[in-house]
């Protein structure tokens, strides 16, 4: 016949596992003493798992501007998780119809993976071709045509994570797609590693974006965190922002060289003709203003700098005044 335990009994059985669970701890020398388990080993701490977190999240909305610009459609990316798998966990919670590609980490040779939904895949590469961004019926790989349209969004993708990590040491460069079967040999299976989850949202669908790579990584970039605790990344979006300052440097801006506002008489207005010159209150040494979207910017002097063009020759630039002042 089974005994059923009391209440009493059975916060009895409580107490006893929590003064055995506290058993492992006791005082040496007036300080607090705990066992060392091995298997915490490695494992992140709160405050380091916030750094990465902050960290790739900046990431994710980069990548929402870059990939976003990119594809010229909506693609909207949230980080989800910060997880340690082992590498052989990491292979088992993802499907095997998905997209791989490999990542090379220098210095050292570390090597990281990309992964990412065929949910996700095919509506961008439907976009790149210039399609609506749906997703083909039925489950099937991805095509080797798809493969290298595919390949340019990896390089986005690789390119911000390289521009996040470069500050601290670690350059990234994207190798190749990477097979399913191919997978189990990239890394031994009781590798530790630290997986990034981002959920991506696009117009017509939704799926997850994995990237992970060597413990030994991650500890890497905890260390320089702790020394460098100011990061600022560049802004802008990263991948075009080379282009876009090269296309303002060669672009042409408005300029207007001329003297400041000088009061005439009606009565000299109304005698103007062909020929007839307009006295101006102004002294022949006074310069001229060379102003930028209508302002005054510098004080110059109309030259000649060949026998085909006129030319400014800068004097000293003019402060302009507070709007409080006037």
């Amino acid at each position: 016949m089974e005994k059923v335990l009391s209440q009493e009994e059975i916060d009895a059985l409580f107490r006893a596992a929590r003064v055995g669970s506290s058993g492992d701890a006791e005082e040496v020398g007036g300080a607090r003493v705990e066992r060392w388990d091995l298997h915490q080993a490695g494992v992140l701490r709160k405050e380091q798992l916030n750094s990465i977190s902050q960290l790739h999240e900046s990431f994710a909305r980069n990548l929402t501007t870059s990939v976003g610009g990119y594809l010229r459609d909506k693609f909207e990316v949230a980080l989800v998780a910060v997880e340690q798998l082992a590498y052989r966990d990491f292979l088992a919670r993802v499907s095997d119809a998905t997209y791989y590609a490999s990542f090379h980490l220098l210095p050292g040779d570390a090597r990281g993976i990309l992964q990412m939904d065929l949910s996700l895949a095919f509506p961008i590469v439907d976009l790149l071709l210039g399609g609506p961004g749906g997703v083909p019926q039925g489950g099937r790989e991805v095509s080797e045509i798809e493969e290298m349209v595919m390949e340019s969004v990896a390089q986005v993708i690789c390119h911000e994570l390289d521009l996040v990590w470069r500050p601290l040491g670690l350059e990234v460069a994207l190798e190749q797609r990477q097979p399913t079967s191919q997978m189990p040999r990239l890394m031994p299976a009781q590798e530790k590693t630290l997986t990034l989850t981002f959920e991506v949202t696009m117009t017509g669908s939704r799926g997850m974006l994995n990237i992970a790579f060597p413990a030994v990584v991650s500890s890497a970039l905890l260390r320089k965190l702790a020394t460098d605790l100011v990061y600022q990344r560049p802004r802008g979006p990263a991948v075009h922002q080379e282009s876009i300052m090269k296309r303002l440097l060669d672009s042409a801006v408005e300029t207007e060289l001329g003297t400041a506002l000088i009061p005439v008489k009606l009565t000299h207005l109304l005698a103007m003709r062909a020929g007839a010159v307009l006295p101006l209150r102004l002294h022949i040494d006074e310069p001229a203003r060379l102003r930028l979207k209508g302002r005054d910017c510098w004080s110059a002097r109309p030259v000649r700098s060949s026998t085909n063009f006129r030319a400014a020759q800068l004097l000293e630039p003019l402060v302009q005044p507070e709007e409080g002042d006037l």
